[in-house]
């Protein structure tokens, strides 16, 4: 550029010596200030150049320092890491063998096969975290605030559960110590009798007499007195019956436990019983018992009741029912 406006002037005949010189100081000059605009840049871009240099090699040392420091740390760690892994061995070791123990046990006592694996489940899950803790531990982080966690957790769950885990612990011990099993007819201290149909951890099924299905709570039913008919081989069976003070008792006995003897549904051991239970306001009362199979007992039971009352009708003993006199007294009687 300068030089373009040189060679103008000098072209231009009309320009005077002096313009020339100023025109020639000023190129140099700028000349000049180029040059060391120039150079000043070169510098800084060097400097520059050397400042990422030495970052590139404080960066490759700090990691080089770090690896050198993590290679030491594993090598340090090699026992802790070699004890941890002999741990992780026998722990899982005692654990197959105790899970083993578990299933033999509870296979020898017939334990419920839904019961049996969820008890399983239950010793495993604990054990396992009880061996990871020890890893853990092991390894040097704090275990602490980890027990701390899970036993908050436990707790909630706990008390937003209380009444299914009741149930669920009812269930547990019905299938584990088995008061009943499936098909057996029972009755809870709440009057509640029926078939069992099915027993889950929760509820148990039944289904009563009248073929209404009842679902108890275990927790209910294990917490309460159970009657178990089906855990007997015979029951005994019992009336009631009354005759008339003018008939002969021993005769009345007689025909009645010939009834009961000639029945082959009827034990004869136990021998059955006849005898007076009351003398009440209209009748002598008299108490029957006898016993028979289980699975005769409904039909013993129903049958004879009405053979004795036809045994008793032809020797001619009466059966009364609930009398009262009522004595009339008129006016003249009075007088």
């Amino acid at each position: 550029m300068y030089l373009h406006l040189f060679f103008n002037f000098v072209k231009n005949k009309n320009m005077s010596k002096d313009s020339l010189n100023i025109v020639k100081d000023s190129i140099v000059e700028n000349d000049t200030i180029q040059s060391l605009s120039e150079k000043k840049e070169l510098l800084i871009e060097s400097v520059k150049n050397v400042n990422v240099k030495e970052d590139v090699v404080e960066q490759v040392s700090k990691i080089s320092d770090t690896f050198q420091i993590l290679i030491l740390k594993f090598i340090n760690s090699i026992p802790k890491l070699i004890g941890v892994v002999i741990l992780l061995v026998i722990g899982l070791f005692v654990v197959r063998t105790v899970i083993r123990i578990v299933k033999s046990r509870l296979k020898k006592r017939n334990v419920d096969e839904s019961l049996s694996g969820f008890l399983v489940n239950i010793v495993r899950f604990i054990l396992s975290g009880v061996l990871i803790l020890m890893v853990v531990q092991n390894l040097g982080f704090e275990t602490t605030a980890i027990l701390g966690a899970l036993t908050g957790i436990v707790f909630a769950i706990g008390m937003a559960l209380q009444g299914s885990l009741s149930n669920f612990a009812g269930g547990v011990l019905i299938l584990l110590f088995r008061p009943f099993e499936v098909g057996d007819y029972i009755e809870n201290a709440s009057g509640t009798d029926g078939t069992v149909d099915k027993i889950d951890l929760l509820y148990t099924s039944l289904t009563t007499s009248s073929g209404i299905k009842v679902f108890s709570p275990n927790g209910a039913l294990a917490n309460s007195v159970i009657k178990n008919y089906s855990k007997i081989t015979s029951r005994r069976f019992e009336y009631n019956i009354g005759i008339g003070y003018e008939d002969n008792i021993k005769t009345a006995r007689s025909i009645i436990f010939n009834v009961l003897t000639s029945d082959e549904r009827v034990l004869q051991d136990p021998v059955p019983e006849v005898f007076v239970n009351e003398l009440a306001d209209s009748s002598v009362n008299l108490t029957i018992r006898a016993w028979t199979l289980k699975e005769d007992y409904w039909a013993t039971r129903n049958n004879l009741q009405e053979e004795i009352k036809n045994a008793l009708d032809k020797a001619g003993i009466s059966i009364p029912y609930p009398q009262r006199e009522m004595h009339i007294i008129s006016e003249k009687d009075k007088e």
